[in-house]
């Protein structure tokens, strides 16, 4: 097993977050994944070094909306020691700033807003990734709560719809409110996550706006991330797909800022963090196929760093009980060699989950 990182002992996740917004040293948040970004995840995530800040998934609000009680766990039961951002999605204003407030009640380290879900059933209702075609109507959702909100306030958002025609106008807005942190995932909405990534786009935003700026999209190894920090001028990084594949990275990540030698996994340190997400993710009442078919999601992105060839992949895609899994994985990481830190191209069709560029 790879060395952990200690927990934070602040008793303020507002303050923390103050603390890294306002730092010199670049810092690393987990991003926010629907039905990934749990508590019981982050646990696996801290266990294996973890990120400086955690991103929930995103709390849908409408007129009638409560906050979900299974994203208000990961809030109220985070044992990480590290700050936690609640993650909005909407586009009703006077909903957005009621949610806000509800939120604040809880021990969230500061609020964001989504402008970059890409979802069609998401963007077709003009929210997430379908507000970035207004920048008139982005400009006053992000006014309104800046103007309700005394905690930290942040915008992930993606470089624009179907092009970048609107980037400098949504940029504009960015700039004109003060936001303590801005997201900028260096793809359009309609790329997806299949095209590669536009960090020139991100450095655009870095030279833009007054406030940090985290680089997002494609992070995929501790050397990358220094590229990215380059090229991006920004803050930081928020990491989602990567650190899925490689939990360590934040570590390695830390430890490539210090100059010093990047811890690498052992296909045995592989085996060990597959076993504790299955273990960990496991939730009541446990229905084994249930489980395994749950357990792919994560593995799809696993398998991205074990074997170019997609054999692991696709054996492990039909499996359906805890004994086949666990066997597949043990035939596979039962040994002590170094694994790759960037993930592989392995062939893929073109609707495939995983199709798309990586790295």
């Amino acid at each position: 097993m790879l060395d952990k990182t200690p927990p934070s002992t602040s008793e303020s996740p507002v303050a923390d977050f103050r603390r890294l917004l306002k730092s010199d040293q670049p810092f690393s948040a987990l991003a926010p994944m629907q039905a990934i970004s749990s508590l019981e995840f982050w646990k696996v995530m801290h266990q294996f070094g973890g990120p400086d800040v955690y991103f929930t998934e995103y709390f849908r609000v409408h007129s009638t909306s409560r906050p979900g009680k299974f994203i208000l766990r990961s809030i109220d039961q985070n044992e990480t020691g590290r700050p936690v951002v609640a993650q909005m999605i909407g586009n009703d204003i006077p909903s957005l700033i009621r949610m806000a407030k509800e939120l604040e009640q809880h021990p969230i380290a500061g609020i964001d807003l989504n402008l970059g879900c890409p979802a069609p059933i998401v963007y077709k209702k003009c929210a997430g990734g379908g507000l970035l075609r207004e920048p008139e109507r982005v400009n006053r959702i992000i006014g309104a709560l800046r103007n309700e909100l005394d905690i930290p306030f942040t915008v992930k958002t993606r470089i624009g719809f179907e092009n970048t025609d609107q980037y400098e106008s949504l940029l504009e807005v960015f700039a004109k409110h003060d936001i303590d942190l801005l997201t900028v995932h260096g793809r359009t909405v309609k790329q997806m996550y299949r095209s590669a990534v536009d960090y020139d786009a991100i450095r655009k935003a870095s030279r833009s706006v007054r406030c940090p700026v985290l680089a997002n999209g494609n992070v995929h190894s501790a050397t990358h991330a220094l590229e990215v920090l380059k090229t991006s001028e920004s803050a930081g990084w928020m990491i989602g797909r990567g650190a899925i594949r490689n939990p360590w990275i934040f570590d390695q990540i830390r430890a490539a800022m210090k100059g010093v030698p990047i811890p690498v996994p052992t296909g045995l340190d592989v085996l060990t963090y597959i076993e504790t997400l299955f273990e960990t993710l496991a939730i009541e009442p446990y229905e084994e196929k249930a489980h395994v078919m749950r357990l792919k999601k994560y593995i799809n992105f696993i398998a991205l760093g074990i074997e170019p060839e997609g054999d692991f992949l696709n054996s492990i895609r039909r499996t359906t009980s805890k004994k086949e899994f666990m066997t597949i994985c043990k035939t596979h990481l039962n040994h002590r060699d170094p694994m790759p830190l960037e993930p592989f191209d392995i062939p893929m069709k073109p609707k495939d989950v995983l199709a798309g560029a990586h790295r």
